[in-house]
């Protein structure tokens, strides 16, 4: 298979979106992914994926990662079914439309603002909050919070003494904080891959500064209320033997069944627009910055005399 031209690669909207394996060895046979386990091998279209996610027990040969790359799948390695991520390789596009917006965005005090807004508004769904200061929607979150930790300690009848854990001695906290912690590191590992796969930057935040993952803790903490805190409550209350382990199992399925991947995704690119729908796009489009108008053509001699050859 000769290396195509992006412009002959299906677009990301047309492809199936993130394809989970562990387990298994990973070839290539002409255009397509090898998948081989204990049950037989499966072909699948490279041009048809958008993000592959390694999982345990992964192995992938040269040759697939050759096809992977031109094919313009994003790669990354992860936990079970995703739930702590370790690496990737590039994005899903060449595009760096969404991380400059970022960049932009985190960069402008009062554009800032207006996206942590939209993050305090994601938790306050139909509530006014305009009028509130960020002193006030920090308060409203905290508040939030606690309501979430107090009312998830009465359902199970768990003690709640408040957060309290040591990030280097997980074994020194008490049940539900061992799997509070068990369960937020798999939503920060989720949300660590879907930043990585839209092409944005994990350590740009906004409502989070200063931290090479500010941006992953952005967007896990407006799925916590509704993940891992009534879980991480129910699985303290049940007292079971690997409490990490099961912790972990049940907030897996939790992404699964409450499609968290598919909400970070659109919630990610609408915190980040301008409003306005993408236009018609040139994918490997490479342009020269220009501090008076817009970006100039690359590819041109500009300092070349009339009629001198290059």
């Amino acid at each position: 298979m000769n290396r195509p031209d992006l412009q002959a690669l299906p677009q990301i909207r047309d492809r199936m979106t993130f394809l989970y394996l562990e387990r298994c060895q990973i070839n290539r046979r002409d255009s397509a992914i090898s998948v081989l386990d204990e049950t037989g091998i499966v072909l699948i279209p490279a041009a048809a994926i958008s993000v592959l996610l390694l999982g345990p027990g992964t192995s992938v040969t040269h040759r697939a990662m050759e096809l992977i790359g031109d094919a313009g799948v994003c790669m990354i390695w992860v936990g079970e079914h995703g739930v702590r991520y370790y690496a990737s390789g590039r994005p899903l596009t060449h595009r760096a439309g969404l991380l400059m917006r970022q960049a932009a965005l985190a960069s402008n005090k009062k554009q800032h603002l207006d996206v942590v807004r939209k993050m305090y508004q994601l938790r306050f769904p139909g509530e006014d909050i305009a009028h509130l200061t960020l002193p006030q929607l920090r308060g409203r979150e905290g508040a939030r919070v606690r309501a979430a930790y107090r009312r998830a300690a009465e359902e199970w009848g768990v003690e709640w003494s408040g957060r309290l854990y040591d990030p280097d001695n997980f074994a020194e906290g008490d049940a539900v904080n061992q799997a509070l912690s068990a369960g937020h590191a798999c939503l920060y590992g989720l949300a660590h891959a879907v930043i990585v796969a839209l092409g944005c930057s994990a350590g740009l935040g906004f409502v989070h500064i200063g931290h090479e993952n500010s941006f992953v803790y952005d967007i896990a903490d407006l799925y916590k209320a509704e993940t891992t805190i009534p879980i991480a409550f129910e699985v303290a209350a049940q007292q079971p033997d690997d409490l990490p382990a099961v912790t972990r199992r049940r907030v897996r399925d939790a992404f699964v069944r409450q499609h968290i991947l598919e909400r970070m995704v659109q919630d990610i690119k609408w915190l980040l627009s301008d409003g306005e729908e993408d236009g018609p796009h040139e994918e490997n489009k490479v342009l020269l910055w220009n501090n008076q108008r817009e970006a100039v053509r690359n590819g041109i001699s500009y300092g070349k005399e009339p009629g001198e050859r290059v």
